[in-house]
């Protein structure tokens, strides 16, 4: 092992110790309630939800995901992340300040509530929702065991294994209060080495567009850098897939439901979006700067490629210790996000006996563990880092945008605010139940082609409407209809 990969392990160990002591540090406090586990008691203030949102967004399977990604596609990758992080910015102006005003555990639980009163509808949401934020654990789990690789030479596999045990640690120990305070960290660090990593990366092609054109024309890969020629229904589709999986992921709807009041939501959320646009597309750029230089690579190994080749090692190790960072908040928040949804939405409702603070921190406890072996198998065995995300986002988003969207704004009284505890909404269970399987499961039929996800958010927002319409006055089964019972806490206004 040379000197870098020796460096490279000291800084790991030193800054997993300081997570640690973070965790520690937040233990006592995030056991007082599975409110304070699952949202940090909806107290959270603006500068640790702001580096919470920038921090999440720039995971380390953003990081080198995107890079290869546009390595192997070009510019019309861009759309993939316009998408994507772009549905960042809509989420804040739609769905944050309303979010900011709620102290649900998870947004499946707002649905619940407000929407559909069905456990059965309930228990598929947190299913879908859970399924992007375990693809996103197994993102992170394979870059680093990629990074690690390159940079150590030890096999991918044992890397990926030790770094999901990793983030379970963290993450069971003290649940939001001590991710938002560990993203506090990783975000600064992100935003001063993320500054000065992409200084170093476009002085490549001295800060110019049009040198990076050239450059590509001059190694054979002009195509890559223009949008004429390709498929217009391609693009749309890559959009809307980034975007639809954003809107309904939990990692998005907790620090909102966290947020001191709803101001502090909507502007962290937009505010820590922004930021995070502006380094992903510089990120993807990054990808066509090294397919300039080296034509030879793969999606997963361009970036740490050019970490370990074009750089200087003290460059190396502050560009190794940005992705860490980045790594570790995206990781543990989603780990954390995925075992309260499964614990409050798949289990919760359906147990005859109300759980109690305790067997429900217990319980989330011990689905991170599963959770974080599960994304470790993804994370070993997925083909590239964003074949895993985006097969999430589409799945879930197709599944969940259309019953979120509709059942907000189709109410019974159009004039009245939505409000804890009360439902208001046309959509009926049965409705949002077909609406869900028909979204997800048309959204991964390769037979409808680069059309799958429109047709199926389509399809989805048709059963929606027209099965309410026909089970308005049916009356289900009342062992899956939820009674609405939550305990709203109070927040600043």
């Amino acid at each position: 092992m040379n000197s870098s990969g020796i460096i490279i392990w000291i800084t790991t160990i030193a800054l997993c110790s300081v997570y640690f002591f973070i965790a520690i540090k937040q233990k006592k406090e995030a056991e007082l309630s599975f409110s304070n586990y699952a949202i940090g008691g909806g107290k959270i203030p603006f500068f640790l939800l702001f580096f919470t949102h920038f921090a999440n967004i720039m995971g380390v399977g953003n990081f080198m995901g995107h890079a290869g990604s546009a390595y192997i596609n070009g510019l019309p990758w861009l759309a993939f992340i316009v998408g994507e992080q772009g549905s960042k910015i809509i989420f804040a102006i739609f769905f944050a300040g309303l979010a900011g005003r709620m102290t649900y555990n998870t947004f499946p639980e707002m649905i619940d509530d407000l929407i559909t009163r069905d456990k059965v509808t309930r228990a598929l949401s947190g299913l879908l929702a859970a399924s992007i934020m375990i693809a996103w654990v197994g993102g992170q789990g394979k870059a680093f065991g990629q990074l690690f690789a390159t940079f150590t030479g030890v096999s991918p596999e044992p890397i990926i294994i030790i770094f999901t045990i990793m983030f379970v640690v963290y993450t069971t120990m003290g649940g939001m209060l001590s991710l938002v305070w560990m993203d506090l960290i990783q975000g600064l660090i992100c935003v001063i080495f993320g500054g000065i990593f992409y200084i170093i990366a476009f002085s490549k092609i001295d800060f110019s567009m049009a040198v990076l054109g050239q450059q590509l024309a001059a190694v054979g890969k002009a195509e890559l850098f223009t949008f004429s020629g390709t498929d217009k229904i391609s693009l749309i589709t890559k959009f809307v897939t980034g975007c639809i999986g954003i809107l309904v992921a939990q990692l998005y709807w907790q620090p909102c439901f966290a947020a001191k009041n709803p101001l502090i939501a909507k502007r962290s959320m937009f505010y820590g979006g922004g930021v995070a646009i502006v380094y992903t597309v510089l990120t993807a750029i990054v990808g066509l700067i090294i397919l300039t230089l080296n034509q030879g690579l793969d999606a997963n190994s361009a970036m740490p490629w050019f970490m370990l080749n074009e750089v200087a090692p003290v460059i190396t190790i502050m560009i190794f210790i940005l992705v860490f960072a980045a790594g570790m908040s995206s990781a543990d928040s989603n780990l954390n996000a995925a075992a309260i949804l499964i614990t409050n939405d798949l289990v919760r409702p359906f147990r005859k006996k109300e759980m109690s603070d305790s067997e429900l921190i217990k319980l989330t406890r011990i689905l991170t563990v599963v959770i974080g072996a599960a994304a470790a198998l993804g994370g070993i065995y997925a083909s590239t880092i964003m074949s895993l995300f985006s097969k999430a986002y589409s799945m879930a988003g197709a599944g969940l945008v259309p019953l979120l969207v509709i059942g907000l704004l189709w109410k019974e009284d159009s004039n009245a605010e939505h409000t804890m505890s009360k439902k208001n909404s046309k959509i009926t269970p049965w409705a949002a139940r077909v609406g869900i399987v028909v979204g997800a499961v048309l959204s991964q039929v390769k037979a409808l082609g680069p059309n799958a996800v429109l047709i199926a958010l389509a399809a989805s927002a048709v059963c929606i409407i027209v099965i309410s319409i026909m089970t308005k006055n049916v009356k289900n089964d009342p062992r899956f209809i939820s009674e609405g019972n939550v305990n709203p806490l109070i927040k600043e206004y």
